[in-house]
């Protein structure tokens, strides 16, 4: 089951806060940028982000899930809590390298 408008424009609007914003369908579900860099994979309904050290203490209580098969274990991230998303959202990206551009 792919992710609803509704759901993916609730994490976007949440987002907001940290910069520019935008969501983009890939292999059936959807990823988050913030600021260029992609931060969230958004399936099912479900936010999960990287397994990194950098965010390892703020997630230790998060559940994990595969977002889709042959994925690697991700955490899920709750938006229940939104300074929280927000604090790991603002870690990760500062972790996370930009994408590398593409050759033409």
């Amino acid at each position: 089951m792919a992710c609803t408008s509704e759901f993916i424009e609730s994490i976007c609007d949440a987002l907001a806060p940290l910069g520019e914003v935008r969501s983009c369908k890939m292999m059936g579900d959807n990823v988050i940028y913030v600021n260029e860099k992609c931060v969230i994979t958004a399936c099912d309904n479900i936010a999960y982000v990287k397994k990194l050290p950098c965010i390892a203490d703020l997630m230790a209580d998060a559940e994990c899930g595969f977002p889709y098969q042959g994925a690697k274990e991700a955490y899920i991230l709750d938006f229940a809590d939104t300074r929280k998303a927000l604090k790991v959202i603002e870690t990760l990206w500062n972790d996370l390298p930009f994408p590398k551009s593409k050759k033409k």
